[in-house]
């Protein structure tokens, strides 16, 4: 689990500022606190806040009162370990998860510029061709990119840029990258649900992470059900198209012919998304179907019973960026992958099948 960052508005405004001085983007003399308020969209007294927090850290420097604050000459040695790192999410949602804000605050405290992407690859119809011209555009010394499919990293890998995956189909590439590997976790949980009598069981993955091939947790979920003599097919990974209408019209296939007496769901919104769906029809949790989660939200911990869910630790993910960050900043080659151990937590959202099936 990731650990909460909360977070002043004057602090991220001071952090956007500063991320614009190490960047050069701002020089001279710095707005007062009405006319950066105008600028920003902001309360007069969280931009005052803001600057307050510049000039203790010594980026601005006061001149008296009334007379405006200067922008601070910012050393070679500092502007030289700089890097301009944009992230690509997979929605722009995405830049809300509590490790993704953590990576953003503390690349920018590195000092580094941060560049969001407006658009996520959900956004951009998963296409190659609308992803690379919206990074082409994009001035960036590297790149963070989040729970991308194979042919984006593939893209990445070979254009050059360091690139460093988040998540994503990064296996056997040439680029740097850190996440959680649930494939233990994920035969545990596929286990515990057959011991409890389940023979349809179904994972809910996401285009990405099934074409054009099953990725490493997929197929390796799909070689346990046949290792426990379970029938295996489509079925059990069924094709569904990335967009909320799309995963709703799967789930109501699924439950209108054979319903699947559990789910293995991959991420949280997902996970909630089903629950609703779930209870509209009053199909009882778990009584008639058995529901896991392959990620965890700090929603769950307010649950009860308690979601059944894979947890894993983001510190190490986070630590790994800034490392990465740092050695790139530094002209070093870092094409390092680290896989983040996964534990599989059982709680009460499973449990026998039910006798009629």
């Amino acid at each position: 689990m990731g650990r909460l960052v909360i977070t002043t508005a004057a602090e991220q405004v001071a952090w956007h500022l500063r991320a614009e001085i190490l960047a050069g983007l701002r020089r001279g003399k710095m707005p007062g606190g009405d006319k950066l308020a105008a600028e920003l969209g902001i309360g007069c007294n969280t931009a005052e806040a803001a600057l307050d927090l510049l000039e203790r850290q010594g980026l601005l420097l006061s001149r008296g009162s009334r007379r405006g604050r200067l922008i601070a000459e910012i050393p070679a040695s500092v502007k030289n370990r700089s890097l301009r790192v944009a992230i690509l999410t997979s929605e722009s949602v995405d830049r809300g998860i509590d490790y993704m804000i953590e990576i953003e605050h503390e690349l920018a405290g590195r000092p580094h510029t941060v560049i969001q992407v407006a658009r996520g690859m959900v956004e951009l119809g998963m296409d190659l061709r609308r992803i690379s011209s919206l990074v082409e555009q994009t001035e960036a010394d590297a790149w963070l990119v989040l729970a991308a499919p194979q042919d984006v990293m593939e893209w990445f890998a070979a254009r050059g840029t360091p690139c460093f995956a988040i998540f994503g189909r990064r296996q056997g590439l040439p680029v740097a990258g850190a996440g959680p590997d649930k494939r233990a976790a994920l035969l545990e949980a596929t286990r515990r649900l057959a011991g409890l009598g389940h023979r349809r069981i179904v994972l809910f993955a996401r285009p990405r992470r099934r074409l054009p091939t099953p990725g490493l947790s997929e197929q390796a979920f799909l070689d346990e059900l046949e290792a426990l003599g379970l029938p295996v097919g489509n079925y059990n990974l069924p094709a569904w198209e990335e967009r909320p209408e799309g995963f709703h019209a799967r789930l109501d296939s699924l439950f209108r012919v054979t319903p699947p007496t559990a789910l293995i769901i991959q991420e949280a919104p997902s996970f909630l998304a089903t629950q609703q769906f779930l209870s509209m029809r009053r199909i009882s949790v778990p009584g008639d179907v058995s529901l896991v989660c392959t990620d965890h939200s700090p929603v769950f911990d307010w649950c009860r019973p308690l979601v059944s869910h894979i947890r894993w630790e983001s510190r190490p993910l986070v630590n790994r960026v800034l490392k990465w960050a740092s050695n790139v900043a530094s002209g070093k080659a870092d094409r390092q992958q680290l896989e983040i151990a996964a534990k599989f937590v059982e709680g009460g959202t499973i449990g026998p099948t039910a006798k009629r099936q």
